[in-house]
C-alpha cells in the first residue's frame, strides 16, 4: 500500500499563506532542501487541489523547456539550485488534481479526478508505485486528515507571525491524535516536524 505524506511550509502562528496565496514569508533552509531531496525517491505522485496545482504549473512548468531560473513561489527573488532541481522532479512525475472545473489539461503526467472520496483516495494509495506526496492543497490536506487518509505530515515552521491568513486544515468534525516522530531545528530558526496518526 502506497503511503500518503503531507509535506507544508507553515508559519509559527499556524498559517500556510497569507490572503492572495503570497508564499514569499517562507523562510528558505538550506537544510530542508537537502533532507527533502533524500526523500523524494520514495515519491513518484502528487495530490492537488485546482488552486495549488495551477500555482505549480506557472512556478515550475517553463522548466520543461530548460527556463535556467524556475520561479519558487517561496523565494521569488532568489532562484537557486535547489529550485532547479525541485522543478525537474516535479515535471518528470505524475500529477493527481482533484477538481470538478478543469478540463483537457496539458502539463504532461496530469490525471484528473472529479471527486475526492474516500474510495477514489484508497484507490490510488492501492495502485503500483512509490509513495504519494501533497503540497499546499489545505483542502485537500483538511478531507484527507478528515478521514485518516494520510500516513506522515511535515511540518516547516517558519520564525514568522503572520496574524492572518489561511490555516492548512479547517473544517474537520473531530480531532485527530498525532504522534511525534521527529522534530528537527536549523540555524534559520526553521523547524521540521514529523508526525503520523495515533489511530
Amino acid at each position: 500500500m502506497r503511503r500518503i505524506t503531507m509535506f507544508n511550509g507553515v508559519s509559527a502562528d499556524g498559517y500556510f499563506e497569507l490572503p492572495g496565496g503570497d508564499l514569499s514569508w517562507v523562510t528558505q533552509e538550506p537544510g530542508v532542501h537537502a533532507s527533502s531531496a533524500s526523500r523524494m525517491p520514495a515519491v513518484d505522485t502528487m495530490l492537488f487541489g485546482r488552486k495549488t496545482y495551477e500555482m505549480f504549473e506557472r512556478a515550475w512548468r517553463p522548466a520543461e523547456s530548460g527556463a535556467p531560473k524556475p520561479v519558487d513561489p517561496h523565494s521569488p527573488n532568489h532562484p537557486s539550485d535547489a529550485a532547479r532541481m525541485f522543478a525537474d522532479w516535479i515535471n518528470a512525475h505524475h500529477k493527481v488534481v482533484f477538481s470538478t472545473t478543469l478540463k483537457n489539461p496539458t502539463w504532461k503526467l496530469t490525471r484528473v479526478l472529479s471527486s475526492l472520496d474516500v474510495d477514489t483516495v484508497r484507490r490510488l494509495k492501492g495502485e503500483e508505485g512509490r509513495d504519494i506526496i501533497i503540497f499546499g492543497s489545505g483542502s485537500i490536506v483538511s478531507q484527507l486528515s478528515e478521514h485518516g487518509l494520510i500516513d506522515e505530515y511535515q511540518f516547516v515552521i517558519s520564525p514568522t507571525l503572520l496574524g492572518r491568513g489561511a490555516p492548512l486544515v479547517r473544517g474537520m468534525a473531530r480531532n485527530r491524535a498525532l504522534t511525534l516522530l521527529d522534530a528537527t531545528p536549523y540555524p534559520s530558526g526553521v523547524v521540521m516536524l514529523r508526525y503520523a496518526p495515533k489511530d
